[in-house]
This record gives C-alpha cells, structure tokens and sequence, in this order.
C-alpha cells in the first residue's frame, strides 16, 4: 500500500528537523504524525469571552454537554468525541501537547466540563456521545475564551490549537468581527489554515445579514476567504424540543453540520494535506530562518578584519623596504655632515689655541716658562678633545634616535645610544716635550761684553788720539764699557725671540700632531659607530621584516583557512536552505494553489 503524499512530506519534515538538530519540533511533530494517521478530525471551536462557543456545541449535538453561563464558564478545553453511551472523564497532571495522553478520571457525561471547569489540576475534559454526527470521527473541542497572550485561558487554547484539522472562529452577530478576532483569525489560520468564522446568536439581532456581510468583506479584504455560517443555538435548542424543522433550518445549524459533514469529514485527505501543508510551513520556516541567519554571517564574517591585517601587513613591508634605502641615505649623509663638522671643530679649536701661544710666547721666554705654558696647551689640548669627542657622541645619539624613529618607532631600546657607543676612542693627549733652547751663559756674556768693548775702545781711543790722547783713556774706556753693555743687551734679546720661535715651533709641531692622531682616532671611531649603528639598523629592518612577514603569513593561513571553512559552511547551508524551500514548496502544492484557509463546498 502506498503512502499518502501527504505522510512522505510529514516525514521528511520530522527528518529535516533531525538534521537540524531540532528534538522538540521532531517530538511535536511525531504526536502530530501519530493524530493524522487515524480517522478522527479535531474541529477546534474558539473566540473571545461570552461568543456562545459552548452553546454552539450543544447546538450541534442537541444536549447541554459543556458547560454554559453568563461569565467565564470555560476554563479548561472539553473534547467531545463519539461513544457508544455517554461517558466523561476528566485529564489531570501536565499540559501535554498530546490529547491521548494523561491521566483519567472518570465522571458524569453531562457534568464533566461543569467539574472540569472548577476542579483544580484537570487540564482538560472529556466527553463521548452517541450521536450520528460524532461516528465518522468528528471530534469537537470547547475551548477556554482567548483574550491576553500571558493570561492561563489563552495559553489553555493555544495548548490544543496544533491538533487542530479545522477551527470553528465563533463571533456573535450584536457585532461584526473586531481587530482582536481576525488577528485570532490569522494566528489560527498558520497553524490550521481550515478556519471557519461562525455568527452566533443570529436570534438577537435582527440586522445580522448585514452583520454576516460586513463580515465576509472585511475577510475578503484582509485575505482570508474563510467561510461565514450564521447559526443561532436558541432556535437550534428550540427547534430540537418542539421538532420543528423549519425553525431547524432558521438555526442555521443544518449548513453548519452539512459543512461539518460534507467539508470536512467528506474531505479527510484534503484536511490531512492542508494540515501537513501549514505544518510544513510553519516547521520550514523555523529551520530556515537560523540557516539563513548562519549563512548571512558566514557570508559576511569573520575575515574582513583578516584582510585588512593581512594587507596592512603587506604596506608595512612595502614601506619597510621604502625606509631601508631611506635610513641608508639619512645615516651617511649624517655621518658625512658629522665628520665634516668635527673635523672643522677641530681644527678650529686647535687653532685657537696656537694663536694663544704665539700671543704668550711674544713676551713670554720659554726658558722659564714652558713648564707652565706646558700644562696650559696639555689642559687646553684635553678639552678639545672631550669637547670634540661629546660632541661626537651627541650627534650619534641623535642619529640613533631619528633612525629608530623612522625604522623602529616602537622599538627605541634597540638604539639605545649605551649600547652602541661602548667602544668610543677616549683621546690622552700625548706629552709635550720642552724643546732645545738656546742659554745665555756668563762666559758668554763676557765674552759678547769683551768684544763690544773692544770696538768702543778702539773706535774711541783713535779718535781720541787725533786730540793728542793716548789710545787708552778715560773716554775711549767708558765707551768701551757702552759698547760692551750694549752687545751684551742685543745678544740676549736675539737670543730670546730665538728662544720664543722655537717654542712657538715646538707648540705648531705638538698641535699638529695632536690634530693628526686625535683626527684619526676621531674618524675611526666614527667609521666604528658608523658600522655598528648601521649593522644594528640592519639586523632590526631584517627582524622586523622577518616578523611582519611571518604575521602575514600565519594571518594568509588564517584567511585560506577559514575561506575554505567558509566555502564548505556556505555551501551545506546553501544546500540545507534549498532542501528546505523545496521541502515548503512540496508541502505547499499539497494545499493546492486555492482557497487556502477555507474548504469550499
């Protein structure tokens, strides 16, 4: 025997909602599985307070079997279902969605729903009846008035609303359909899209055709072409009593219970299709939505923020390999324009101090005072070099620091200027030797004394003879002593700028040499640091380079990594999605491409 189209959908439904992970929709929809494959049809009655639900009933089987009253009777849902004699029961323990399920306790047919309605911890009534319109399976529900979504009565009707196959909307005639009862329309209608809108108490209103009217426009226009049945429980009550059948057909029961007959028990399949269609849906759109929501994330997640380190990471490199030929270029033109200025700082100092001892050796004699001029050109010579020397240091400092601005600007401890200028040459001025100076002994000044009195003497002395005096006398030896006096005088003047000249000689030659090898040592330890700050700047452009490459690289794996993961997820909910809409178009074909919410008869 083959199964139902119907029943195949059912399943793969039950199976989608597994793949989903979804128990409770599995477990709801198994009960639900398990009600459509028997016989029975459960026609819900509902609507707000004091619409003459349980009156209906009654109506319909011609016995006050549920509980009526002036104020909220209706607590809990009564089925009403066909029996051989009238029993009742009544359902205590947990609300389950199940009707079969629960404990019983047996109780009088026509007082359960009164007992039902009163009694704490009973969740529901039962009812059977001996009546023909009950035997082909017919099962009604009483159910409590629907007002507020949070009150216990609504939650009551919605707890049975999805085992319904078709909802009997009960709203009296004194008005026509109010915004709360076609919302009630719509939500009944997802779950049950067999709704029929039932005009009770037609009996007291006398307008209630246009009621009846009013009411099918206001369907129509809100899109649902449910069907509108008139009914008045007095006159079906009454009629039974006196047997009238003409006051029968004004009830307006006998199109009611033709539809019941003919609409729905006449279309069982149909019913089954309709009911399995608006599961589909409903079960369809709860697994489709979280797909969709997943996908839309994998689609847009994730590896935007990936992408932006991996390319950032990418223009650190490329800028990197911009600012190594830059820094290269910055660091010789820095130590070019260094060595250029120490050079002249150099020479200008040590200038400075041979035009001082040229200025003291102009009066000053070495003789005596080299010792003290000794010291002088050593101190001076020292401070040069320190002054030439912090100066070096200073400048490479802040070389260090503007290359480590530009190549490593969170990373200055690596140019920290101790550890590149350790080895700095430290200058000790050389020893300055007193050069050989001429003396000006007393053997020599007499002898120098001797022979310029020897010329004053004879120069004088022949003159002096020319007046008739000997060539020895008192005037020829006083110019004598003058002339010796005098050589004596000029011989030690010359013989000191002599003197002077040498020291000047002697301080040009220390001068220079301290230029010489202080220059040297200074472009020495220039070219040294010159090396070290370029090798250290080197092995720092090299690491981060290294390190910045291997991030883009683990963020590339990240990036491929997860695209694939991506691709594979979009794929299987793409394909999960498709499933599922082919899924709700096959249930939707099960309802027919017309009247979707109403049976026509």
């Amino acid at each position: 025997m083959m199964a139902s189209p119907w029943l195949d959908v059912l399943d793969e439904t039950i199976q989608a909602c597994a793949a989903q992970d979804r128990a409770d929709l599995v477990q709801r929809l198994r009960m639900r599985r398990s009600e459509l494959v028997t016989p029975k049809v459960r026609v819900i009655v509902l609507g707000e307070s004091s619409q003459g639900k349980s009156q209906l009933i009654n109506g319909l089987l011609n016995a006050p079997v549920c509980a009526t009253g002036d104020d909220v009777t209706t607590t809990v849902p009564a089925i009403v279902e066909h029996a051989a004699s009238p029993v009742g029961a009544l359902v205590t323990g947990e609300v389950t969605p199940a009707l079969e399920s629960a404990d019983r306790v047996p109780a009088a047919a026509e007082s359960v729903t009164a007992q039902a309605n009163k009694q704490p911890g009973v969740v529901r009534a039962e009812v059977g009846l001996p009546r023909k319109l009950l035997e082909s399976g017919l099962a009604l529900i009483d159910t409590p008035p629907v007002g507020p979504e949070v009150s216990e009565l609504t939650r009551a009707t919605q707890s049975v609303l999805p085992q319904a196959d078709a909802v009997l909307l009960v709203s009296d005639a004194t008005r026509e359909l109010t915004p709360a009862e076609l919302d009630l329309l719509e939500r009944a209608s997802t779950l049950c899209p067999t709704v029929v809108v039932v005009l009770t108490k037609i009996d007291l209103v006398p307008g209630w055709r246009l009621v009846a009217e009013r009411n099918r426009a206001r369907l129509a226009k809100g899109g649902f072409p449910a069907t509108v049945l008139p009914v008045s429980a007095a006159l079906r009550l009454a009629a039974a009593r006196s047997g009238d059948s003409v006051l029968n057909e004004e009830s307006g029961y006998g199109a009611l219970v033709s539809y019941l007959h003919r609409d729905l028990m006449g279309q069982v399949e149909l019913l089954r299709r309709r009911s399995v269609s608006a599961l589909t849906r409903m079960t369809v759109d709860q697994l489709v939505v979280p797909l969709r929501e997943r996908l839309s994330k994998v689609q847009d997640s994730a590896t935007d923020e990936l992408t932006a380190r991996w390319r950032a990471a990418g223009r650190q490199l490329e800028e990197l390999q911009r600012e190594s030929a830059r820094w290269q270029t910055v660091l010789s033109d820095e130590v070019a324009d260094l060595m250029a200025d120490l050079d002249f700082d150099l020479r200008d100092r040590t200038r400075r101090i041979l035009r001082e001892a040229d200025e003291y050796f102009e009066v000053a004699d070495p003789a005596k005072d080299w010792d003290e001029f000794e010291d002088w050109l050593r101190e001076n010579l020292k401070a040069v070099a320190e002054a030439n020397s912090n100066w070096l240091l200073d400048r490479f400092e802040w070389i260090a620091r503007k290359l480590a601005t530009q190549i490593a600007p969170h990373r200055p401890e690596v140019f920290a200027p101790e550890t590149l200028l350790d080895d700095v040459y430290r200058n000790e001025v050389g020893d300055l030797r007193m050069p050989t100076v001429e003396r000006f002994t007393i053997g020599q000044k007499l002898f120098v004394g001797m022979r310029g009195s020897y010329s004053g003497l004879l120069m004088f002395g022949l003159a002096t003879t020319l007046a008739g005096m000997d060539l020895i006398n008192p005037i020829s030896i006083g110019a004598g002593v003058a002339f010796g006096a005098k050589s004596v005088f000029e011989e030690r003047g010359n013989r000191l700028k002599r003197r002077q000249a040498t020291a000047r000689t002697a301080a040009h030659r220390h001068v220079d040499d301290f230029f010489l090898t202080y220059g040297k040592e200074s472009k020495d330890t220039v070219r040294l640091i010159h090396r070290e700050l370029r090798d250290r700047c080197t092995a720092v452009a090299h690491e981060l380079r290294a390190e910045i490459s291997e991030t883009a690289k683990r963020i590339k794996q990240v990036i491929d990594a997860e695209t694939a993961q991506r691709g594979t997820a979009t794929r299987e909910l793409t394909k999960g999605i498709e499933q599922l809409d082919l899924l709700r178009r096959r249930g939707q074909a099960l309802a027919g491409m017309s009247a979707v919410r109403g049976l026509t008869a």
